[in-house]
Parts: structure tokens; sequence; C-alpha cells
């Protein structure tokens, strides 16, 4: 709970926002931790610090390609329109300032490999977000070219895949086509620069909104929560590769009986560690820098 005087207008699975004034928010990722929309009681150390962190690595990778909402994450600089954060510390490295943005009611994801939801519906039907797809793929098994697969947004309960065309109905044609050709040009461009180190960027989720008139990138992007990214020398075509997110406590939870409701099961110190563990290094692997050189490292 913040006692900086702002205003509370949204609280997440896994970010708080506040209004700071009428033309920004304070967007705050917490290190909370959910399944089946569900939060757990225990938190993953260092989470929000990644999530935050590894944003603004790519916002600033992107820069000359596509504005974004972020005004900044640096405490000193949120200070100046946030009076009294320099002493929230436990916001530090955590909380992003943006500008308010008229969001666009598509989740923009791009697929370069098969994988999750995709995979299920071109076993079922041999389509992906209804677009038909060559016969014989495995699950990650890279498509010809990164596909651009938009979802509806839920209010409530799950997004819904839908078709570009679809897409096109719902928020006219020209700002789909804006959406897809610049989400694939970042997906493009991230996946390059990744599969340098290392990593295969499977898929991702990009969420675009107009600031005035101008589209522009928001929230997170290519983090472990909002993409699918692999290391490249363990994917073996059909098999399912490990990721740089929950998935160590997403394997213990497989292991559990829980009915899917509130209250959830206690997790173990272990995976807690095991998971916490798991995101750090997706960020240092991403970034190349050290968790501890990100705002609001433990001194």
């Amino acid at each position: 709970m913040s006692d900086l005087g702002l205003t509370p207008i949204y609280t997440g699975k896994v970010r708080d926002l506040y209004e700071v004034d009428e033309q920004h928010l304070l967007m705050v990722a917490s290190d909370r931790l959910s399944a089946f929309d569900v939060v757990m009681a225990e938190p993953i150390p260092e989470k929000g610090r990644v999530l935050t962190g590894i944003t603004n690595f790519w916002i600033q990778e992107f820069g000359d390609a596509v504005p974004s909402s972020l005004v900044s994450c640096d405490p000193s600089v949120i200070e100046h329109s946030v009076p009294g954060f320099l002493a929230q510390k436990e916001w530090h490295g955590r909380a992003m300032l943006v500008r308010k943005a008229e969001m666009l009611p598509l989740e923009c994801i791009v697929r370069g490999r098969l994988a999750g939801s995709a995979h299920g519906e071109y076993v079922a039907r041999g389509t992906v977000n209804e677009i038909i797809v060559p016969p014989g793929l495995q699950l990650t098994d890279a498509f010809a070219e990164p596909m651009f697969t938009p979802s509806t947004k839920a209010a409530s309960g799950h997004d819904v895949n839908i078709s570009v065309e679809r897409a096109a109905l719902l928020v006219g044609a020209d700002r789909v086509h804006h959406a897809q050709t610049l989400c694939v040009d970042l997906f493009t461009r991230a996946a390059a620069a990744l599969a340098a180190k290392g990593l295969i960027l499977a898929d991702t989720k990009f969420e675009l909104g107009f600031v005035g008139g101008e589209l522009v990138l928001c929230d997170e992007v290519i983090t472990p929560d909002s993409s699918r990214i692999w290391p490249a020398d363990q994917v073996r075509s059909g098999e399912t590769p490990p990721s740089f997110d929950k998935q160590p406590f997403r394997d213990w939870l497989d292991t559990q009986t829980w009915d899917r409701t509130p209250p959830p099961p206690k997790v173990p110190d272990d995976v807690v560690a095991t998971t916490s563990t798991r995101y750090v290094d997706a960020y240092e692997r991403v970034t190349g820098h050290s968790i501890s050189d990100w705002y609001g490292a433990s001194s």
C-alpha cells in the first residue's frame, strides 16, 4: 500500500496502477505469483524488478523504431512527479512512470514457433488463429515467418484468439495493419538479438496504445511473463523445452491436488527460491547486466 497519496485505479494479479496526474500513471510490478487467476500467498523475490528491468531494456532497444508510454524507471526522475517516491524504497526498480494511453483493445501476439494455445489449435484443426499452417510441424518448430495472432482482451475470464480479419472488424483495418507491421518488426529484431545470446524467442505479447494520436508501446515488453524464451541448446522438436519464467512453480503445481480455487496451496521455500533464480537468470541473460545493478538492489 502506498503512503504517497496516490489514487489506486487498478490492482491486477501482478501489477498495481496509480494515478499521478491528468497525463501520467505509476505502474508498479509486484512480486506476486498467480496460477489459474489465484494469487499465491508467497511472493517471488526479485520478480517485479526483473519484469520492470527487462521492459526498460527493450524499450531502450526499440527507441529508434517506436515510441513508448514510458517516461522513466529512475527513482530520482519519478520523484519529480511523485514527491516522496525516493523514500518508497520497496518500489524502486519495480515502478514505471508512464504516460496515459488509450489502449488498443487487442493483445498483439507474435509467434515465431509452434507452442502454447497455437499448438493445441494446430493439432486439432491444422490452423493457427484460423490461418492454415503447413502440415507436419511439431511442438517448438519454427514457422516460415513470424505470425501475427491477435486475441481479444477479456474483462474477465480468458482472452480469445481471433483472426486478423476479425481484429480489423473490432478496431479498424488501418489500426490492425499498423499494429501487425510494428509488432512483427519488433519481434524480428528481438528474436535476432536474443539468438546472438543463445536464446530463442518463441512468442511474445505486445500491448499498444495511443498517446496524442500516436501509436506507442505500453506496459511490459518481452518479459518472461509475456513471452516464451527458451535456451537454444535445449530445444528439441516435439518436446517441451525449459523456459525462463515460473516453470519450476508450474512443475511443482502439477504434483498438487489443488482444485484451483482459493485458498491456494503453500508454495515450498525451495520452489520459491528456484523460481526467483529463474527470473533473475532471465534478466541477466537478456540484458547482459547483473540484477544488482538495477534500481532497488539490496544494499
